[in-house]
C-alpha cells in the first residue's frame, strides 16, 4: 500500500507519454500525474487527440507524420485550442511548452502516429487519460457516453506492445450527462479487478504540487477559452476544491443539475491491454482510416446488439 500500483507499473519507465484519449481538454486530466512523475525524475511528454483545427500548423511543426508539436505561438483558432492553451500555461511555469496533437482519424493512422512519436521521443510508457469514464465501458451498457475518440485511442495504443500501456480515468460521475450508468463502470472495474488489471484509486490532494498545478492550469484554460470552457474539468476542479452538489462553474451547464463530489477528483487506473480486450467492438475498429468510419462501426454495434445491460442505480 505504500506505493500505488499505478506508480509501481511506471517505476522502471524513464520517459512517459501522457495523452488525452478523448480529445478536447482530456490532456489536462494528466497534469497531476505528469507533475508527480517529474518529481520522481522522469521525462514526461504531453499529447492529445485533438479537436482543434491543425490545418494552419506549419509543416515544420510536424516532427513525425500525423503529429503536430503545438507551442504557445502555434497558429490556430483563438476561441478554442486546448493544446495551445496548455502549452502557454506550461511556458508560464518554466516547463517545456510543447503539447503534441494528433488529428482526428481512424485507428490505423493514429497508431502509426503514436508509434512514430514513441520512437522519436524514446518513450517507454504511454498513459491514456480520459476526462470521464466512458473509456471504461465495454459496449454492452445501456449508454456508452461519447466513445468514438476514446475507443480510437484505446485501440491504437493497444496495438503497440513495445511500451508499458495504462489508462487513467478522472471525473467519476461526470458522464451521467451523456447517459453513462456508473454502476456499470463499477461492475466493469470489478471484472478487471478479478484479472489483477484494475490498478486502484488514487486521490489528488488539493494542497499538493500536483493538485495546485492542475487547478492553476484549469483556471488558465478557462480564461483562454471563455466561450468554450471545459465542462468536465470545471467540475473536477470544483471537486478538488471541496465543492459539492449543483455547482455551476460555466454557463455551458445552465439548466443541468450537476453533482460535483469528491469522487471526481480521483484517478481510476487500469491496465490498457486488459481493458482493450473487454471492449466488444474494438476488433472491428482495426481497419479504420477515418474518424467517420469509427462512428459507423460503433453505430452498427449499437444497432446490432441484443439486450444491453439494463441501467441500475447504485444502492447507496
Amino acid at each position: 500500500m505504500a506505493e500505488p500500483p499505478l506508480f509501481t507499473r511506471l517505476r522502471d519507465a524513464s520517459s512517459v507519454l501522457i495523452a488525452g484519449a478523448g480529445g478536447g481538454f482530456d490532456v489536462y486530466g494528466g497534469l497531476p500525474l505528469a507533475v508527480a512523475l517529474e518529481g520522481l525524475g522522469k521525462k514526461v511528454y504531453l499529447a492529445n487527440l485533438s479537436f482543434s483545427d491543425l490545418r494552419r500548423t506549419p509543416l515544420d511543426d510536424w516532427p513525425v507524420p500525423g503529429v503536430a508539436a503545438v507551442d504557445p505561438e502555434t497558429a490556430g483558432n483563438d476561441d478554442y485550442f486546448p493544446e495551445r492553451s496548455l502549452a502557454r500555461w506550461l511556458a508560464s511555469t518554466g516547463r517545456e511548452p510543447i503539447v503534441y496533437a494528433f488529428p482526428k482519424s481512424g485507428v490505423r493512422p493514429l497508431r502509426a502516429a503514436y508509434a512514430a512519436l514513441i520512437e522519436q521521443l524514446d518513450v517507454d510508457a504511454v498513459v491514456l487519460v480520459d476526462g470521464g469514464t466512458d473509456i471504461l465501458l465495454r459496449g454492452d451498457e445501456t449508454g456508452l457516453g461519447t466513445p468514438q475518440e476514446d475507443m480510437t485511442s484505446l485501440a491504437a495504443v493497444a496495438g503497440l506492445d513495445s511500451v508499458t500501456r495504462l489508462v487513467v480515468s478522472v471525473g467519476f460521475g461526470v458522464d451521467a450527462y451523456h447517459g453513462v450508468c456508473h454502476a456499470h463502470v463499477l461492475e466493469n472495474l470489478a471484472a478487471l479487478q478479478r484479472q489483477n488489471a484494475f490498478l486502484g484509486v488514487l486521490s489528488i490532494p488539493q494542497d499538493s504540487p500536483e493538485g495546485a498545478a492542475y487547478l492553476a492550469a484549469v483556471i488558465h484554460s478557462m480564461t483562454e477559452t471563455p466561450l468554450r470552457p471545459s465542462i468536465v474539468h470545471s467540475q473536477i476542479a470544483g471537486a478538488l476544491r471541496g465543492e459539492f452538489g449543483d455547482v455551476q462553474a460555466t454557463d455551458r451547464t445552465r439548466g443541468t443539475e450537476l453533482f460535483v463530489n469528491p469522487l471526481m477528483a480521483m484517478y481510476l487506473a487500469v491496465d490498457l491491454p486488459a481493458l482493450a480486450r473487454t471492449v466488444e467492438y474494438l476488433p472491428f475498429l482495426e481497419p479504420t482510416e477515418h474518424a467517420y468510419q469509427v462512428a459507423q462501426v460503433i453505430e452498427a454495434h449499437l444497432t446490432s446488439r441484443s439486450g444491453p445491460r439494463p441501467s441500475r442505480l447504485m444502492p447507496h
